[in-house]
């Protein structure tokens, strides 16, 4: 066996790569352009540049946005519906917007395939699962026909009440795998989403179906790549639960890896909380292209059952984390006289005008490089030499549209693209209830650090945390998570009605085939574990929380309605601010989480300063539109115990952080840079 535990993380930007020298205990980072046109590329050569040999390689894992990336640039394949004659509107119909019935601007989300492309199906079940009408084989046929003549890419089938019996999906499938052959992907609801709401089951399968093939394809490239590097060991890949399972699993259920890029961030971010003690966070991911934002609260991650992408629903297992088009490639333009920046981004390639590849329209890096806050001859460990008058020539002409100079052009660039990300925070904190206040700011990704003080200050965070390998923190957090499957049973259930045996007897089946699905992700039997949850709601409500149970046995405690309607009373009060204990209660959903560990990176400490100094020099950035003269540090020189005052830039191959006037830097013994404000 190697040496090393391995992390990929695919940017818009970059490609990052974290190694864990298990017999050392000490991690390296490394990072590679990411190459657009072939991305197995970009992953390769930052491998090449940590690991010399394949078989130094223990353990690999992968987080990628290909299904995300093709669902969001609406480049996914021709999907072809299969659901039930009577109700095969659904998908089209949709939901209304609540949260939004007067807005004159509101546009409905755009369906992944339009009607013409929705084949009914006769076959029935009621909603208790009996069969009322049998399934229609001739028409399946006809729709295999049609999917072979018309140039389909993937099948979504999405039957009436398939959560409750999924007989006729199951035969729709042998059917199409007769007519069509196995290689074909087809997308059941009751796989991808095994509950209730018709819609959102269908959303789900449409998605995977949609988004699929691109994975699948991404996958198994990259597994051949690998190969002929000669590495041996299994890849595994990063779900959106913050879990992590085999490549091979991932090909059968694509899904599951839609946000598998931003989600490493957050793992990261919990492992910190764990270390540091600090069990409330909030979590920004700036890069090249977007700006993720997600909460880490009483320190685990924010995970939810469901999640929307772009207005269209899914059914699954997803850390809460919010995204916006905010990056250091974001472009900077103009619209009615003021100023916009993103969510346009140059992406790596041409990128922003000062990487000298082409581009020539302005973006947040070039302000930052106009106002000395980015080392020309040092950007990303010296893999670039930025063109600091492409920067000036390309700010020079959005000044001129708005009447500015070029610095008060640049600070405009970088307020505007600070006012957006907080936001961002805000959203997921101020609007859900959440003082931002009582939280520390975790900033990571490659401009992350560069603007995370900017946030603290307007929304009054005291404390700024910038960990090891900001730019490659992604990477860094997948290598701290473990093997995660999620299973799901409907269960309506009034309480007065509940069969606490009945209940308990399901969880246990859960957890057994929970167990059987860790035992094929190659986990030890001493190391898989399961957890448990049910979905509850007020009678007459629509919406759920999840509660936990703590075992497969506790159902049948004699005060198991007692505990469950106090829980979730607690939970309701957090969430909504106010809840009713002792009004009736209803079951919906049956969750159990299988977890496996298969090891982790541990935490390295560095060893501390040897004394007060550190090498250093002095340079001139702007801030406030003032000149100021600037502590200038690389971040392998700082050693915990070191501190000093800002104004001061820290470099690193994987990041740049700014520290403004009135803010003290701490280095703690993990090797964070802590920075708060000295009037605090």
């Amino acid at each position: 066996m190697g040496r090393y535990r391995v992390s990929m993380d695919i940017g818009g930007t970059f490609t990052d790569v974290v190694a864990y020298d298990e017999s050392g205990g000490i991690f390296h980072a490394g990072k590679s352009s990411t190459t657009p046109e072939d991305l197995t590329e970009g992953v390769l050569n930052a491998l090449g540049s940590l690991v010399r040999s394949p078989s130094d390689i223990s353990f690999l894992v992968h987080g990628t946005t290909q299904g995300l990336n093709a669902m969001l640039e609406r480049r996914g394949v021709k999907v072809l519906l299969l659901a039930t004659a009577g109700a095969s509107d659904t998908y089209h119909i949709a939901r209304g917007p609540r949260t939004r019935l007067y807005d004159l601007h509101y546009r409905k989300p755009e369906p992944l395939l339009p009607l013409r492309d929705i084949v009914p199906v006769g076959g029935r079940f009621d909603s208790e699962g009996v069969e009322l009408e049998p399934l229609d084989e001739a028409a399946v046929r006809a729709a295999a026909k049609r999917f072979a003549d018309e140039g389909f890419g993937a099948i979504a089938v999405a039957y009436l009440f398939s959560y409750k019996n999924p007989v006729h999906e199951l035969r729709t499938w042998e059917i199409l795998t007769e007519e069509l052959g196995s290689d074909v992907t087809i997308s059941l609801s009751h796989e991808a989403a095994k509950e209730w709401r018709e819609y959102e089951r269908t959303s789900s399968a449409v998605i995977e179906a949609y988004t699929g093939p691109v994975v699948r394809r991404y996958l198994s490239k990259l597994e051949q790549s690998l190969d002929e590097q000669e590495i041996t060991v299994p890849l595994h890949v990063m779900q959106s639960s913050g879990g992590i399972l085999t490549a091979e699993s991932a090909q059968k259920r694509p899904l599951q890896t839609l946000l598998s890029g931003p989600v490493g961030g957050t793992m990261g971010g919990t492992a910190l909380a764990r270390t540091l003690g600090t069990p409330n966070l909030i979590c920004v991911d700036m890069g090249g292209t977007s700006f993720d934002v997600s909460l880490v609260v009483d320190g685990e991650p924010v995970i939810s059952p469901e999640a929307s992408l772009e207005g269209l629903p899914m059914l699954m297992s997803v850390v809460d984390i919010h995204t916006i088009g905010a990056g250091g490639g974001s472009i900077a333009w103009t619209e009615a006289g003021g100023l916009r920046v993103g969510p346009q981004s140059a992406g790596a390639d041409p990128g922003p005008a000062c990487y000298g590849r082409g581009g020539e329209q302005p973006t947040v890096t070039d302000a930052n490089l106009i106002l000395g806050r980015v080392d020309a001859d040092w950007f990303a460990g010296g893999q670039f030499n930025l063109d600091v008058q492409r920067a000036k020539t390309a700010l020079g002409c959005l000044g001129q549209e708005l009447g500015l100079d070029i610095i008060q052009t640049a600070e405009g660039i970088c307020d505007v693209a600070n006012a957006k990300m907080a936001q961002a925070i805000r959203t997921i904190t101020v609007s859900r209830g959440i003082e931002p206040r009582e939280f520390t700011l975790v900033a990571f990704g490659g401009a992350g650090p560069m603007h995370a003080v900017f946030l603290a200050e307007e929304l009054g965070i005291s404390e700024v945390i910038v960990p090891r390998f900001p730019g490659a923190f992604s990477a860094w957090g997948m290598l701290q998570t473990e093997i995660r499957k999620d299973f799901s049973e409907p269960y309506f259930f009034v309480d007065v009605d509940l069969d606490r045996t009945a209940m308990a007897a399901k969880f246990a089946a859960m957890e057994r085939t929970a167990m059987e699905s860790l035992a094929h992700e190659g986990v030890p039997a001493d190391r898989r574990r399961t957890a448990h949850a049910v979905d509850v709601r007020y009678v007459e409500q629509e919406y759920t929380l999840t509660v936990p149970v703590l075992d497969v046995d506790e159902p049948q405690r004699e005060d198991f309605l007692e505990l469950i309607s106090k829980r979730f009373a607690e939970q309701h009060e957090s969430r909504y601010g106010h809840a009713n204990l002792g009004a009736p209660i209803e079951f919906v959903t049956l969750r159990t989480i299988a977890l496996g560990d298969l090891g982790q990176a541990e935490t390295e400490r560095i060893a501390a300063r040897a004394g007060e100094e550190f090498p250093h020099e002095t340079r001139t950035a702007v801030f406030d539109r003032t000149e100021r003269s600037t502590v200038l540090v690389r971040r392998d020189d700082l050693r915990p115990g070191h501190h000093f005052d800002g104004p001061a830039i820290v470099l690193e191959s994987t990041a740049t952080t700014v520290v403004p006037p009135g803010h003290q830097v701490t280095v703690d013994e993990i090797g964070s840079l802590v920075i708060r404000s000295k009037e605090q």
